[in-house]
């Protein structure tokens, strides 16, 4: 596989915002520390919103300062957690939201089952308990899947941001080289994920996001050149600190 090591890690704080890119973090059983802890749930219907069925999300951002998550809005107005940003928030999206902890809700969340037409029927699925996650607590990517779909579709802008990884992984191989890792081990940094799963990929990759545009040709070529596929997902066997930087062995 030759030498793999870690070059970015990605937390999202707030589901379906901009996230943050840090130096270090912590893979616990949830996932990185911090990451979808928090969701921005509709009032009326209870479910949690996603960028899937409302792109809007995609133009705010959520960090966190300490102990405190803050979100930014477009205007770039900051808030966190409580009655202002509730308030600020509805206002924003047109609709009454409330800002949760996953800890304190059963998340549910909507999606179209066709990952190119928006007219496709909705399903509402769960989050895995306790988190706002879609699926897995890890999503890992490689450079090697995102340069494999550059040179199958260069007309279209390949940012990694597209696709909201957990750890980006750099891989000198050829080809999607993380699908060889499904059903083994990866160990990254002090913690050890069993892969389990492709990351299929849906609606959010091709959304605007600030300094990238719509394109619908992402998503329509990771259809067609490799299943609608493009990562892996894995869950925390072993916790521990992971920081850019880190080697990554397989197997």
């Amino acid at each position: 596989m030759g030498d793999l090591r870690i070059a970015g890690i990605y937390r999202y704080p707030v589901k379906s915002l901009q996230g943050e890119g840090l130096a270090a973090g912590v893979l616990t059983e949830q996932g990185l520390r911090g990451d979808r802890r928090w969701g921005l749930v509709d009032v009326d219907t209870g479910r949690v919103l996603s960028a899937k069925t409302e792109p809007l999300l995609m133009q705010a951002t959520a960090y966190t300062d300490g102990e405190v998550v803050r979100i930014r809005l477009p205007e770039g107005e900051l808030f966190a957690p409580g009655p202002e940003a509730d308030a600020a928030l509805s206002a924003w999206l047109g609709r009454p939201v409330r800002l949760e902890n996953a800890a304190a809700t059963e998340g549910r969340f909507e999606m179209n089952v066709d990952n190119v037409d928006d007219a496709s029927p909705v399903i509402e699925l769960p989050c895995p308990p306790g988190t706002f996650f879609d699926a897995a607590p890890v999503h890992l990517l490689t450079t090697a899947s995102v340069r494999a779909m550059q040179q199958r579709e260069p007309a279209s802008a390949w940012n990694v941001r597209r696709f909201r990884p957990t750890l980006l992984i750099e891989a000198a191989a050829d080809g999607f080289a993380e699908d060889e890792w499904i059903g083994g081990t990866v160990r990254v940094g002090g913690a050890e994920l069993a892969v389990f799963a492709p990351t299929v990929r849906c609606r959010m990759t091709v959304h605007e996001q600030p300094g990238i545009e719509r394109d619908l040709g992402v998503i329509t070529a990771v259809n067609r050149d490799h299943g609608g596929n493009l990562g892996v997902y894995a869950v925390v066997r072993t916790p521990g600190r992971v920081a850019v930087g880190d080697d990554v062995t397989v197997g």
